[in-house]
């Protein structure tokens, strides 16, 4: 039997650079699991194919809308099922307006989504190695990127604000998306229009991660965009 030990660490650089054409995500998933965590399974709620856990995700969303939740794993009594591992079944990609509050929209509780939120919802280098993480090695079946009604960043990208600060990176990261609506009207459907052009773009650059491609090649994984609506809380799919 060989001594793997003696053989030298694969970094995530070189994994990301291989992109699945040289190893499978299998392989790399044990990789990263071994150097990073090793999770352990949790109830087996990231088991389902992406389709179901689309589905869930939704109707988890449905029920918050209806004022009709379950709260599930929100109590003390679901910390020792996570605390040796986690396998969420979803992962989001969302923007840090404190008015979405992941879980509480879609009705689930700990352990069971992957957040990772921004102004704007944007895909930065941090955030596609997250959800790189989120998704290759705990599993997560569903990826959705959800922009919001009334975004700040959005709205202030649209009217070429003056920013302080690192405030400008997060409107450099928008402009691509939305350069058909910079200088021009900033009314309420033009913001939707815009925040949904926005979200519709940064689903794009995760889908150039070549980990994330492969894992939607293998059906193991299913992207999406969404808009949520401050109003009535509602999830819609784009």
């Amino acid at each position: 039997m060989n001594d793997q030990s003696a053989q030298p660490p694969v970094s995530r650089r070189q994994l990301i650079k291989y992109g699945g054409g040289l190893i499978g995500t299998s392989f790399m998933a044990t990789v990263l699991t071994n150097e990073v965590m090793k999770p352990q399974p949790v109830l087996g709620q990231n088991k389902g194919t992406p389709d179901e856990a689309l589905t869930a995700l939704m109707a988890g969303n449905q029920r918050f809308v209806n004022n009709k939740q379950k709260n599930p794993n929100q109590t003390v009594v679901r910390l020792p099922e996570v605390v040796s591992g986690q396998n969420p079944f979803a992962a989001v990609l969302s923007c840090a307006d404190s008015r979405v509050p992941v879980e509480i929209i879609f009705d689930r509780g700990i352990g069971d989504i992957f957040v990772v939120r921004d102004a704007g919802n944007v895909a930065t280098e941090g955030a596609i190695a997250s959800l790189e993480f989120g998704t290759l090695v705990l599993g997560a079946k569903v990826l959705m990127v959800i922009g919001h009604q009334d975004c700040g960043a959005v709205i202030s990208t649209m009217k070429q604000a003056e920013v302080p600060g690192n405030i400008g990176l997060i409107l450099d990261n928008i402009k691509p998306a939305i350069s058909n609506y910079i200088g021009k009207d900033t009314e309420e459907e033009a913001i939707q229009k815009a925040t949904e052009a926005n979200v519709l773009y940064q689903v794009q650059q995760l889908n150039q991660s070549p980990i994330l491609a492969q894992l939607k090649a293998e059906n193991k994984l299913k992207i999406v965009g969404a808009y949520s609506n401050l109003e009535t809380g509602k999830i819609t799919l784009l």
